[in-house]
């Protein structure tokens, strides 16, 4: 890939963004299912992951999106720690999912306006489990997996940030 052939994958979908500023905002989901041991199998696609650019970006949907990634890795890390919270408090999960949803307008990751936010602009996740606890346990469970989830809150409160590019 050269510049020339990224513009030109590029160009009709800025073009279509600056016309229909609605097909640039795109909700990427991911999900799992909660495992035996403290574990939550996420489904990437791929044993071996290469990333690439979004279908909305220009790429031909034969890589993994980063944003795609970061879902998972968010109902990767839940996953695990409900699971993980939900055996220390002694609480029985009998089938869980788990599921993230994050909205982006692609138009700001483009540059096709300035005004449009570059990232995601809001993020869902959602536990679909199967259990005999009761709603205060339920609760507990909730309240404490978003407390010790890494990923989440990480996504919560950011992380100071530093870039470098070493020559």
């Amino acid at each position: 890939m050269n510049t020339e052939g990224l513009r030109s994958l590029q160009a009709p979908l800025k073009e279509r963004y600056k016309s229909e500023p609605s097909a640039a905002r795109i909700t990427l989901k991911a999900e799992g299912r909660i495992g035996e041991n403290v574990t939550c199998s996420v489904e990437t696609g791929r044993a071996l992951v290469a990333a690439g650019l979004h279908p909305a970006t220009g790429g031909d949907g034969l890589h993994a999106c980063s944003g795609d990634m970061l879902l998972q890795a968010l109902v990767a890390c839940a996953g695990v720690t409900l699971n993980a919270v939900a055996i220390a408090l002694g609480i029985a999960i009998e089938h869980g999912e788990v599921h993230a949803e994050g909205d982006l307008d692609f138009r700001g990751t483009l540059g096709v306006d300035k005004a449009a936010p570059v990232g995601f602009t809001a993020i869902r996740l959602t536990f679909h489990l199967k259990s005999n606890a009761s709603a205060e346990q339920l609760a507990t469970l909730h309240k404490l997996t978003e407390r010790y989830c890494v990923v989440f809150q990480t996504l919560r409160h950011s992380p100071a940030m530093e870039v470098r590019v070493v020559p």
